[in-house]
């Protein structure tokens, strides 16, 4: 089989259809990207975890709120903020309370709204782990590139982030 004909050995019937599956070229693609960004991601938050006690879950949330006027910003935009659905964000800042790193309250002007603030501890905290995990970050994913590496890179996500978003409208 030529190698233009293995790059459409996946079309089958749906290529009749007008849909088109992905070449084998594609798929190796996705397959790198899935298994090599899931194992950059671990490697990252198992040394947060270790360096800091902190889940990357954790971090996201401290992130967020840290670069807020009074570290503090309502539970519906900091959903929004970290891309996560409002029940688990709900779940996980009930962990993170009890650890002493947020705090709830109500909303000024909605009494249904609910405020979340980064305590003392929590801002200590995050600032305790950001130097490492910043390290971690440099360690595992961008000293093994080079600059153009990293450039070509950023310049796919980007695009790639442009087409999802695209999607989304």
């Amino acid at each position: 089989m030529s190698e233009v004909s293995s790059d459409r050995a996946l079309d089958g019937p749906a290529a009749a259809s007008g849909r088109r599956s992905p070449t084998a070229n594609e798929l190796r693609a996705w397959r790198a990207f899935i298994e090599t960004s899931e194992a950059a991601k671990q490697s990252v938050a198992l040394r947060l975890q270790a360096e800091s006690g902190l889940s990357t879950g954790d971090y996201a949330v401290m992130v967020a709120l840290y670069d807020q006027p009074e570290h503090s910003m309502r539970s519906s935009q900091l959903a929004e903020a970290i891309s996560w659905e409002r029940s688990r964000l709900s779940h996980h800042l009930a962990r993170m309370e009890r650890r002493g790193l947020v705090s709830r309250h109500t909303a000024a002007g909605d009494k249904r709204g609910a405020e979340i603030r980064l305590t003392a501890e929590g801002a200590h905290s995050y600032r305790r782990a950001s130097s490492p995990h910043l390290h971690a970050i440099r360690d595992i994913f961008a000293a093994p590139l080079s600059a153009v590496q990293l450039n070509v890179l950023e310049d796919a996500m980007r695009s790639l982030a442009a087409h999802l978003e695209s999607l989304r409208s």
